[in-house]
């Protein structure tokens, strides 16, 4: 998964405060913001794996743990990497936070201003960028 260097990808729970103004602050930034709820994210193991690479992130990591999905079927047990990534290919409403995605820099948005890692060139040193604030 690779946005083109101009745009910013933005996944997301448009239902969400937080998702609400992740998607309101990359519109701020930039004039080419595609916006995917996380209904409508990659379908594919693929999609999803090169965007868990991108963030450097484990995929337990990216869950809301407080969600009752979570918390009836999930919670408690343990899978391998694979488990992990079919979780969140098949639930991404799970997904605590948006993801922002420019080139090949992606970020965690526990924050709407995590944003700014995507369009501030002195912090995209890195090709894996996640936001830990």
């Amino acid at each position: 998964m690779k946005s083109h260097s101009r745009e910013i990808i933005v996944y997301y729970n448009p239902q969400s405060s937080a998702g609400k103004m992740t998607a309101a602050y990359a519109r701020s930034v930039s004039n080419n913001v595609i916006l995917y709820s996380f209904e409508d994210a990659p379908p594919t193991e693929t999609g999803w794996r090169n965007i868990i690479d991108m963030l450097d992130m484990h995929p337990k990591e990216m869950l809301d743990k407080s969600n009752d999905y979570y918390q009836g079927e999930i919670r408690g047990k343990d899978f391998d990497d694979e488990g992990w990534l079919n979780i969140i290919k098949r639930n991404p409403k799970l997904i605590k936070y948006p993801i922002a995605i420019r080139g090949r820099t992606a970020v965690f948005c526990h924050t709407p201003t995590a944003i700014l890692k995507l369009v501030n060139p002195s912090n995209t040193e890195k090709h894996h960028k996640r936001d830990d604030s």
